[in-house]
């Protein structure tokens, strides 16, 4: 265990897992839209829904959508923030069977109208789950360099791939799969050890069959988008 495990994250409080963890998890999900929020619909189940207000958690996802990290002192004023800015959002409380008690499930629009929506979870001193985009089950954490690659659920997809990333000599620390149906859509999730070149990932575009990559460096602001 990491020693930040333990005393938390470098934040604006009260607490790492109602601001800092919603902060990130704000964070990652602008990531994955890949552009400027300009509307969120965002849902809180359990610990969350009850106490998002008085812990901060609506300011602090809001922040995370608008790119700030959770040490940034503006938090506390990401209202305002986001009304500059022209980010419309709503708060409601939602169920989902099984679901970790601190789970926000968001839905983004974009600025050209591009959609996302993402599920994750803060699951303590400032660390998040990623548990499911655009309806596809996921599981990474944003602690390692992540990719995430949508692509056609067809034969040779994850062999071209892993060739590429063995070409460029990147090590897979976690892999994960995930195809709602036999041969429609499915979603790639690679964790790897330490990060990866604009080449690396341009040479995964052009792959037939990937729609898009996302490239999430760990606890960074940058991410590359297809």
């Amino acid at each position: 265990m990491n020693v930040f495990d333990i005393i938390g994250p470098v934040m604006i409080g009260p607490s790492s897992s109602h601001t800092a963890g919603a902060v990130r998890i704000g964070r990652v999900a602008m990531k994955i839209l890949g552009e400027e929020v300009q509307n969120a619909d965002i849902g809180f189940v359990q610990s969350f829904a009850q106490t998002y207000k008085g812990h901060g958690t609506d300011r602090a996802i809001i922040a995370g959508l608008l790119g700030m990290l959770p040490d940034d002192e503006r938090i506390r004023d990401s209202f305002a923030c986001a009304k500059e800015a022209g980010l419309t959002f709503g708060f409601e409380k939602i169920k989902i069977p099984r679901s970790h008690p601190n789970t926000a499930r968001l839905h983004l629009v974009g600025k050209s109208g591009k959609e996302c929506r993402v599920q994750g979870a803060s699951v303590g001193g400032g660390n998040i789950l990623i548990t499911n985009v655009n309806e596809m089950e996921t599981a990474f954490t944003g602690s390692s360099d992540t990719l995430i690659i949508p692509h056609e659920d067809t034969p040779g997809v994850i062999a071209e791939v892993t060739s590429i990333m063995a070409w460029h000599n990147i090590n897979i620390g976690n892999f994960r799969l995930n195809r709602p149906h036999r041969g429609y859509q499915a979603v790639m999730t690679v964790e790897v050890d330490g990060a990866v070149s604009d080449d690396f990932v341009n040479a995964l575009r052009k792959l037939p069959h990937i729609n898009s990559v996302v490239y999430l460096r760990a606890n960074q602001s940058e991410a590359l988008h297809a």
